[in-house]
C-alpha cells in the first residue's frame, strides 16, 4: 500500500496530496500564492506601461485585462477553498485507530451541481465504500446516489454509504476489516494502463477523490 492509501501523512510536507490529513490548509497555503503571482504580473505590466507610455489606452492594458482572466479563475478557486474546515485532529486519530488495512481518505469536500457537503473520512472495500461526515447540512443520500453513479460509470460496481454518525461508521470499518479478504474475493480486476501500479480500492478512492475539491 502508498503512503496516501494508508493515510500516514507527513503534514509538515509543503504539499499535502488530496485525501490526506492537512490537505486544505496546505492548498489554502498554495492557491494564496498562486493567485498573488497570477494577478501581480499583469499589474506590474499595466502599472509599469502606465508609467512609461502616460496613458493607459495601450495594447497593454488589453494585456493586463486578458492576463487576468487567469488570476480571477484562481481566486475563485481560492474563496471556494478557503470555506473548507481542515479536519479535527482528534477525530482522525479515533478513525485512524480502526483503519487497519483498509484504503482511506480522508479530509474531502464532495461537489456535485446541486449540492456539496464536508466528508472527514472515507474507506475503500471491494465493491464497498464507507465514508462519514460531519457536516449537519449533508443531504446524504443525494451524496450518496451520485458519488455512487460516478463510481459505477468509471466501471466498478460499489455500493457507497455516507454515515452521519460516528460509531455506525466505526463499526462498519471494524467489519470491513474482518471481512476484507470476502468483500475483495472473485472480483475480476484489469489494472489501469494508466495508473498500473494502482489497485482496483485505490482507482476507486482517485475516482471519489476527483468529485472533491
Amino acid at each position: 500500500m502508498t503512503q496516501n492509501t494508508k493515510g500516514r501523512q507527513n503534514t509538515s510536507e509543503k504539499k499535502v496530496k488530496k485525501g490526506n490529513l492537512g490537505y486544505f490548509q496546505s492548498e489554502k497555503k498554495r492557491k494564496l500564492i498562486i493567485t498573488a503571482i497570477l494577478f501581480a504580473v499583469p499589474l506590474f505590466i499595466f502599472f509599469t506601461s502606465w508609467i512609461y507610455f502616460k496613458t493607459r489606452m495601450t495594447i497593454w492594458t488589453v494585456v493586463t485585462v486578458v492576463g487576468c482572466l487567469p488570476a480571477c479563475k484562481s481566486l475563485v478557486g481560492l474563496i471556494m477553498i478557503l470555506k473548507c474546515r481542515p479536519m479535527d485532529r482528534k477525530l482522525y486519530e479515533q478513525i485512524r485507530e480502526h483503519q487497519g488495512e483498509l484504503d482511506m481518505a480522508y479530509e474531502m469536500y464532495m461537489t456535485f451541481y446541486e449540492k456539496s457537503a464536508y466528508i472527514d473520512a472515507l474507506a475503500v472495500c471491494g465493491n464497498t465504500v464507507a465514508a462519514y461526515s460531519s457536516d449537519p447540512k449533508i443531504h446524504a443520500s443525494y451524496m450518496e446516489e451520485n458519488c455512487q453513479k460516478v463510481v459505477r460509470k468509471n466501471g466498478y460496481k460499489a455500493t457507497v454509504k455516507i454515515f452521519t454518525d460516528l460509531r455506525p461508521f466505526l463499526e462498519r470499518l471494524d467489519s470491513m476489516n474482518a471481512h476484507k479478504d470476502t468483500l475483495e474475493e472473485g472480483i475480476k480486476f484489469t489494472p489501469d494502463e494508466k495508473y498500473p501500479e494502482l489497485s482496483r480500492n485505490e482507482l476507486i478512492r482517485q475516482t471519489i477523490l476527483a468529485l472533491c475539491l
